[in-house]
């Protein structure tokens, strides 16, 4: 009997000693950690004090208003989020307007379909240069002509760009992974262009999708390029970009010298700047709209004001002029940073103020979500070149040889 009991006290230890542990799932913290942090950052932020701008008193200016305005058809204003592809938003904008214009169909059209396309021929481009080009996230307005005419466009249901559960459009990752691919190629000199695109088009399509080669539009099965062509109605042909600089000589096409231009398009209609703004408010007056790219870095730019203008403290608006324009370009303090589309036009108190409907971030800051409003003395002194469709412009196009 003693040594059955024995054996029962024996098991018994036994399973206590060897039963097993559960498992349970948690989230690791250590808040004390996150204190220090929290303690270190504020810290920091006392020490250095964030630089204040000095702008307008827009207080003082009497900024019009959308209910003042009666737009031109656009689709609503869209966010290019984490992205710098504002050329295309803009212009992207500007088509679906020519498209209403042309045929009254109002169709969304999928601006990342052209930033896919524009990747690959800039990686052509670096390829045929061995690394010599310029590689960035940046482009011009009309770089939509030169995709469009090679690839068509698509309705933006039919390439969202992005995928279905991500709420904005982030390409930081994308293009970080882009250049360091490029990098690698360069260092390494391999210059094979077939097998670069093809690893460049995973790393788009892992991130963007693939485009489509088809797609169903309204119980038809088209192509890009005929949907653009028998639906969209678009002539790419009949698009021309106006530019003002003194430096290029008046009444020839001129290259537009800056970086965004990475393909040397040599197509820009140089003009004067009174024709070049006369030329540009005449046709919102009519009915067109215009996709316009400049400068968006001064301080008379305010997004909380939804407003643009050029100070008297920088330069009174009497005294804009080609030579003032030219200046600030020549100097490096009118950049080509942003692409917008204008689809309004108000005089208001002397002046005339534009309707803007931009892709920015800024852009949703203030009241008026998704646009701005720039007095004229913002465009004449900032904005550098515009796409329009030839009609409006036909009367200048008739002084170039």
């Amino acid at each position: 009997m003693k040594n059955l009991i024995l054996l029962f006290v024996i098991l018994y230890l036994s399973v206590e000693i060897f039963a097993q542990d559960k498992g349970i799932f948690i989230e690791r913290k250590n808040e004390t950690w996150d204190k220090i942090q929290e303690t270190i950052k504020k810290e920091e932020e006392k020490k250095t004090p964030t630089k204040k701008s000095f702008i307008p008193d827009f207080e003082k200016i009497k900024v019009p208003t959308l209910d003042d305005f009666k737009p031109i058809w656009h689709n609503p204003p869209v966010m290019q989020a984490s992205t710098n592809t504002c050329w295309s938003f803009s212009a992207t904008s500007f088509f679906e307007s020519e498209i209403y214009r042309l045929t009254k169909k109002e169709i969304k059209l999928s601006e990342m379909f052209t930033v896919y396309y524009e990747y690959l021929d800039r990686v052509n481009e670096y390829v045929n240069t061995r690394g010599a080009s310029y590689f960035a996230e940046g482009s011009q307005a009309n770089a939509l002509r030169r995709i469009y005419r090679k690839h068509g466009c698509v309705p933006h249901y039919a390439f969202p760009g992005k995928p279905a559960e991500q709420t904005y459009h982030n390409h930081s990752k994308m293009h970080k992974e882009l250049e360091t691919y490029l990098k690698f190629i360069k260092e390494k000199n391999i210059w094979n262009l077939e097998e670069v695109l093809n690893n460049v088009k995973s790393i788009l399509n892992y991130y963007l999708g693939a485009p489509p080669v088809k797609f169903a539009y309204n119980g038809k099965v088209l192509t890009p390029k005929e949907f653009m062509e028998n639906e969209a109605k678009l002539l790419i042909d009949d698009y021309v970009d106006i530019l003002s600089l003194l430096e290029y000589g008046y009444y020839k096409q001129v290259e537009y010298d800056v970086p965004d231009n990475w393909w040397n398009d040599s197509s820009f209609y140089n003009v004067p700047l009174d024709e070049y703004m006369n030329t540009l408010r005449n046709a919102i007056i009519n009915g067109y709209t215009v996709a316009i790219g400049g400068d968006v870095s001064e301080a008379g730019l305010n997004s909380y004001a939804d407003a643009a203008i050029i100070p008297s403290f920088d330069i009174p608006a009497q005294f804009i002029d080609e030579y003032s324009c030219q200046f600030r370009f020549s100097n490096g303090t009118t950049t080509d940073d942003h692409g917008i589309h204008i689809v309004g036009i108000i005089p208001k108190d002397g002046t005339n103020w534009y309707l803007i409907k931009d892709s920015g971030s800024g852009a949703q800051n203030g009241k008026a979500k998704g646009y701005y409003f720039y007095r004229e003395d913002y465009i004449k002194l900032k904005m550098m070149s515009y796409l329009i469709h030839k009609d409006a412009v036909k009367d200048l196009l008739m002084k170039f040889k």
